[in-house]
């Protein structure tokens, strides 16, 4: 059981793309808002740290100086000076700790981590986070520079700092920022669905024109209402239109000819019925009159058969699942078994019938094809070239293929009265019979196998049989040549149904199938 595909919606896929890049960029702008409110946050507090670091390396440099008094009078000093800079309100606690140049701690907190490197300059504070016991902190800090006189080391200022002010003002930041897109978003969501449904109102328009229009209606559609996005489409639908329109026009004329076409043998039925009938009310139903009578009734019975069956082929090949039905063929062996068919029609009528050409499953000869139509096609043309070849004549089907092995052809060859260049291009339509001649047909054979021909991409060219006249009492006669490419060669782009260039193929020594002993 074949899985049943769901109809996707153009609105909602529209919608989709769109809607979801949105809701994807949308925790990316959380991230980066609170990347930036950290940032902006630390930024003011930072500036207000270094200084202090600033001012207590002041203090530390002048305690630390080689003419400075005692280390507990330093030490007092430096408290009394970090006591007054770094006063803790009601939300953070300040933390600060000085080392002397021999690392030792002159005042502050001991626990303060010492870093392994940092600047020289005075005027270059870093930062870093850290802990303090369990607690988050933000540190400045600072290395004075050795005296000139030399030292051991470096003395080095920390000033540590609790988070709360910070981590207060990045959440005002972030609410500032985030909580306005609770409302942006859904409101943003709001105006993309109503600008699709605008967006995709001439569609709407577009089917309702569609869906008023009457099936016989054919005419194009407007283009100048509709966006340039559809315009294509529009287009598109005008040129099914229009060939739609020519398939009816043609399919209408088509029956309307069938319908004549029938008439005749159908209006001979019912004369011979009624004369018959007659006779026989009249009491004047010999035999020799209802023998008469009972063969035009055979006879008009057999013309409105053949033109059923006429109507059924050209239907066949008119089918557009042909494509689906193709297997490989050979063309010699199927001509061979069309031409047997009618070798007691060519008894009867003292015509010589014969094959020429490779025997069946020689290289070169097999196609891809539709058999039941190749078989229809060949019997056509040999069908044809009976009927107008008079008695004595001959009518030969021929296979010639290609010395380059990338086509075989299919001629058939008649002495009949030929056709004149000017008709060569007409007798391919339907229904159409020279004048000037009293064979009888439905004149669908021809356009049978110009059909067939064209479905198989195949070439159709008629021309003399005896071109130049070298026997000017003989008469032309016909020599229809049908040219397939054969499978795994390029094919060439299919040429007019038919022209009048001759034939140009040579065929090879002949195999001979006799049909009427004359030969």
């Amino acid at each position: 059981m074949l899985a049943r595909h769901e109809q996707r919606s153009l609105f909602g896929e529209i919608l989709d793309w769109m809607l979801a890049p949105l809701l994807l960029l949308w925790p990316m702008s959380l991230g980066l808002t609170w990347i930036a409110a950290q940032a902006i946050a630390n930024r003011p507090y930072d500036r207000d740290l270094a200084e202090v670091v600033r001012v207590l390396a002041r203090q530390t440099e002048v305690q630390v100086a080689p003419d400075a008094g005692a280390s507990g009078a330093a030490r007092l000093a430096l408290e009394s000076a970090a006591a007054a800079l770094t006063r803790a309100d009601d939300e953070d606690r300040v933390y600060y700790q000085v080392l002397g140049r021999r690392g030792e701690l002159l005042a502050g907190e001991p626990a303060l981590t010492v870093p392994l490197d940092g600047p020289t300059d005075a005027a270059a504070v870093r930062f870093r986070d850290d802990q303090v016991g369990d607690e988050p902190v933000r540190v400045a800090w600072l290395r004075l520079p050795q005296p000139a006189e030399g030292g051991r080391s470096e003395a080095l200022v920390q000033v540590a700092e609790t988070l709360g002010k910070r981590s207060t003002l990045a959440t005002e930041i972030i609410k500032g920022v985030i909580l306005p897109q609770f409302v942006i978003l859904p409101l943003a969501v709001v105006l993309v669905w109503f600008a699709l449904a605008r967006g995709i109102r001439p569609l709407a328009r577009l089917q309702q024109r569609i869906r008023k229009r009457e099936s016989t209606d054919l005419s194009p559609m407007a283009e100048a209402d509709v966006p340039d996005e559809v315009a294509p489409l529009v287009r598109a639908i005008n040129d099914l239109l229009q060939r739609l329109d020519r398939t009816i026009a043609t399919q209408r004329h088509f029956l309307a000819d069938a319908a004549h076409q029938l008439k005749t043998p159908l209006a001979g039925l019912r004369t011979q019925a009624e004369l018959a009938a007659r006779d026989i009310d009249g009491g004047r139903a010999d035999a020799a009159t209802m023998k008469h009578s009972l063969r035009q009734i055979a006879f008009s019975s057999q013309r409105a058969a053949h033109m059923v069956n006429q109507l059924l082929a050209m239907a066949r090949a008119e089918d557009a699942g042909l494509e689906a039905r193709r297997r490989p063929v050979d063309l010699a062996a199927v001509t061979r078994a069309v031409v047997r068919d009618f070798v007691p029609r060519a008894m009867e009528r003292r015509i010589d019938l014969g094959y020429e050409g490779p025997e069946p499953g020689s290289a070169g000869t097999r196609l891809m094809a539709e058999p039941v139509l190749l078989s229809e096609m060949v019997r056509n043309l040999v069908d044809n070239a009976l009927r107008y070849t008079p008695p004595g004549g001959t009518v030969t089907a021929r296979i010639v293929a290609d010395a380059l092995g990338q086509a075989v052809s299919l001629q058939v060859e008649d002495s009949g009265p030929g056709i004149p260049a000017a008709e060569r291009e007409a007798v391919f339509r339907p229904f159409y019979r020279a004048l000037g001649t009293q064979v009888d047909g439905s004149g669908l054979g021809l356009a049978i196998v110009a059909e067939v021909a064209q479905r198989h991409g195949a070439e159709v060219t008629v021309a003399d049989a005896r071109p130049g006249g070298a026997e000017p009492a003989a008469a032309p006669g016909a020599l229809f040549t049908v040219r397939f490419v054969l499978p795994g060669t390029r094919s060439a782009a299919p040429g007019p149904a038919a022209t009048a260039a001759p034939a140009v193929a040579v065929p090879p020594e002949p195999t001979v199938l006799p049909a009427s002993g004359q030969r």
